[in-house]
């Protein structure tokens, strides 16, 4: 688990969880999520994730569709369970035209993603998300 933020759990700020493999695309997550005053935790791996889900609450995860060799989407029952009131958006590079949100979650970026977009999803998913 990856804590960098440099926000106190509890500050009247919302947490996102970074679930992403790619340790150059999850530095750009986190410091674009902070600049917009976000606490940010990261995992690499499916099971970090797990992991953070078990010790921290988030009001929102950016979920990789891929995350090494496995699939992200396995992660969303699990979120589900853990954190009902978590936002899921999931984060893909795949060319499917029509975006995976069968799996349950609540939106989804393309990657490469266009920061405006980025930032209006996230505060959009964390909205009045503040208070767990």
């Amino acid at each position: 688990m990856s804590i960098n933020s440099q926000r106190p759990a509890g500050e009247e700020v919302a947490t996102v969880l970074v679930v992403e493999d790619d340790p150059a695309l999850r530095l750009l997550c986190r410091v674009n999520l902070e600049l917009e005053n976000y606490r940010v935790l990261e995992a690499a791996t499916i099971d970090l994730a797990d992991e953070v889900l078990t010790q921290e609450a988030v009001n929102l995860v950016l979920l990789d569709l891929h995350v090494g060799s496995r699939d992200g989407r396995e992660l969303v029952p699990v979120i589900r369970a853990r954190q009902p009131n978590a936002a899921i958006c999931l984060l893909s590079g795949t060319s499917v035209s029509d975006p995976p949100l069968d799996a349950g979650a609540d939106d989804f970026i393309r990657k490469p993603f266009d920061l405006d977009v980025f930032r209006s999803t996230v505060g959009r998913l964390t909205s009045g998300s503040t208070s767990l």
